[in-house]
């Protein structure tokens, strides 16, 4: 399992180090939860302070723990563990993110003019950034960092409408470090926010054993239905969402326990690493507590709270796992495959013995339905953890445990803090040379103007992008660059955010570099490439939804009323029945071609929320149904499979 994560997932690669540097990273990492839980206990400092103090953790750390090359993680031994130039790099780190603390009021007195030695403060911000980037979360994000850069002082080289009269070194500078638009700016002040708090909550929520017990719960409520383990893989890692903002970490650890036993059923290799892939990429898109990007769309949006954002990912988020459900379903159906035997099942009674277990991930959604804010939210909901833990002993949390889980939840956070840097580069440099605005006006140029072509070259966009970089890095480029786009074309902001979201996300099972459904396949032994095609299969709903609920905002709950709200569910939930159906060529019994696509139809008329679509839609689902139950029976029942 450790290997798989290491392979396909760069936050994963850290080294064990033991002796004395190893007690310098442990303190390390404990202090910097002590001091995020301090400023959301006791009010956060200001802007440049916050994320300077969060920077200067994460980069005196990230060198510490993350090697310079990967191979040298097994070969490197002796009491330190690490090189003399780590060390270097990892005080160095220390230093940048001690000195806007250390010379706050010198450099609000100087009011933007760098002396020699801010320059060099400010270059070496820059280096180290894009270097624990590199280590921590990979090197396609790091490169997008530096043609940013170079873009930004060799403005007056660029073609056609990309051309710009360029900054100076002084002025990247000064822009990159010295103001809250590029490495200091929104992306790292979220990270140093919300973020975090939400981090810790998985930490002691992993202590507690929750993870274990979500997928106990799912086979307890699904193991017994036709293809139970498929099903158990879906609710399993729908929860696993909740504590886990990586989708391969999703995949090795339920993955570990769900492929296996969906192999064991009958499911093909391929088919059951897909399933696995396809729903834990999924997680981050399942409310209360999506992917570390939904926290950034609340600051980018302006106006918007955390909970609305959640409120209307939910349709969208159900009707993707209602996708993958269904389809697993028939896939199961046509295969022949049976549920689990009763003496394959956990015992039921000490499962909802347990039931607590979910009391903190109801509160956080208590908390932010009743107007609390984020940072609080998450606050309290550890603190609910910790007191609900405490009802039995198998579940307890002591101070050990306690300590471990700040130390786990600072080190899961030590990636993200790059990215969200590394972001901020990118950020800085669209918002000094007007590049979004220039971007956005070119895309919707090239697409002549029409909605659908933007949305279709914005989604081609995100997906690359989300190829080589993690979500919230890609969220933040699209969302600076391709969501301004889509709303220049009068498409509401939350819509086009969610938009790029969504793909951002999915790229993580779209071939032909599908990382979470690679590191399925090596848990399955299936072909990676092949499982990357049934995952992006499985996962239609996510292909397809963006593009409704930006059409028709109603799927977000966007100005609609109770009746139109239940109306849309059943509509949508119907139509994801067609769609499901049609991808995988049976309903009652086999379909052939010309059934497939009526069905897929029928499945976007029910889905696209208007009055006229839901009719056609509608009535040809219920001919669909007709002419399927007349026939099911004449085909004979599918053969069971060994």
């Amino acid at each position: 399992m450790q290997e798989l994560l290491e392979k396909y997932d760069p936050e994963a690669g850290t080294r064990k180090l033991t002796g004395v540097v190893g007690w310098i990273v442990f303190i390390g990492l404990l202090s910097f939860s002590l001091f995020q839980l301090y400023t959301a206990i006791f009010g956060i400092f200001t802007a440049q302070i916050q994320r300077s103090v969060h920077l200067g953790f994460a980069l005196g750390l990230i060198f510490l723990l993350f090697p310079a090359v990967k191979g040298h993680l097994k070969k490197q031994k002796g009491r330190f563990q690490i090189a003399w130039y780590d060390g270097l790099l990892s005080i160095l780190g220390v230093i940048v993110g001690s000195y806007w603390p250390l010379m706050i009021q010198d450099l609000v007195l100087r009011v933007g003019r760098l002396t020699t030695l801010d320059l060099i403060v400010g270059t070496l911000a820059i280096i180290l950034v894009l270097e624990a980037t590199r280590r921590a979360v990979g090197l396609p994000i790091t490169i997008i960092g530096l043609v940013f850069l170079l873009y930004a002082h060799f403005g007056p080289y660029m073609p056609g409408f990309l051309a710009h009269r360029g900054l100076s070194i002084q002025q990247i500078i000064q822009t990159m470090f010295f103001t809250t638009e590029g490495i200091l700016g929104t992306p790292l002040g979220v990270s140093s926010t919300y973020i975090f708090l939400f981090l810790l909550f998985g930490a002691f929520l992993v202590k507690t054993g929750v993870g274990q017990y979500f997928n106990d719960l799912a086979v307890t409520i699904a193991g017994k239905l036709t293809g139970g383990p498929a099903k158990v893989a879906i609710f399993s890692s729908a929860l696993q969402g909740t504590i886990s903002g990586s989708s391969v970490a999703n995949v090795v650890t339920s993955g570990s326990f769900t492929i296996p036993m969906m192999k064991k059923l009958g499911y093909k290799k391929e088919f059951a690493g897909a399933v696995e892939a396809a729903a834990s990429t999924g997680g981050q898109l399942m409310p209360p507590i999506m992917g570390a990007a939904a926290f950034l769309m609340v600051e980018f949006i302006g106006g918007i709270s955390y909970w609305d954002i959640a409120k209307a990912a939910a349709i969208p988020a159900i009707l993707y796992f209602t996708g993958i459900w269904i389809m697993t379903h028939f896939e199961a159906k046509r295969i022949g495959l049976r549920g689990l035997k009763d003496e394959e099942m956990p015992n039921r009674k000490e499962v909802l013995k347990k039931i607590y277990l979910l009391v903190p991930i109801l509160a956080v959604v208590f908390f932010l339905m009743s107007g609390m804010s984020v940072t609080k939210s998450a606050l309290w909901a550890i603190v609910v953890t910790i007191a609900v833990s405490a009802i039995q002993k198998s579940t307890r949390i002591g101070i050990r445990e306690m300590i471990e889980a700040l130390v786990d939840g600072a080190r899961t956070a030590l990636a993200v803090a790059a990215a969200t840097a590394a972001a901020g580069i990118i950020v800085g440099v669209v918002t000094k040379t007007g590049l979004g605005l220039k971007l956005a006006n070119g895309l919707v140029d090239l697409a002549g103007g029409l909605l659908l072509p933007t949305l279709f070259f914005t989604m081609i966009a995100a997906i690359i992008l989300g190829m080589g970089s993690p979500t919230t890095a890609n969220y933040v480029i699209t969302s600076t660059i391709a969501a301004p786009a889509i709303i220049l074309l009068g498409v509401p902001d939350l819509s086009a955010h969610l938009f790029v979201f969504y793909f951002g996300i999915v790229a993580d099972i779209t071939p032909p570099v599908a990382l979470a459904a690679f590191a399925a396949s090596g848990v399955s032994g299936g072909e990676p490439i092949r499982t990357g095609v049934q995952s992006a299969k499985l996962a239609i709903a996510a292909f397809i939804i963006p593009y409704i609920f930006v059409l028709s905002p109603e799927l977000l709950m966007i100005d609609t009323t109770l009746g139109g709200l239940i109306w849309v569910i059943i509509t949508s939930v119907t139509g994801m029945i067609a769609i499901g159906s049609s991808m995988i060529g049976y309903w009652m019994n086999k379909m052939g071609v010309i059934q497939r696509v009526i069905a897929f139809v029928t499945g976007l008329l029910l889905i696209y929320p208007e009055g006229i679509s839901d009719t056609v839609g509608a009535v040809l689902f219920v001919l669909l149904f007709g002419y399927q139950y007349m026939r099911r029976d004449k085909q004979g029942a599918p053969m069971p499979s060994n």
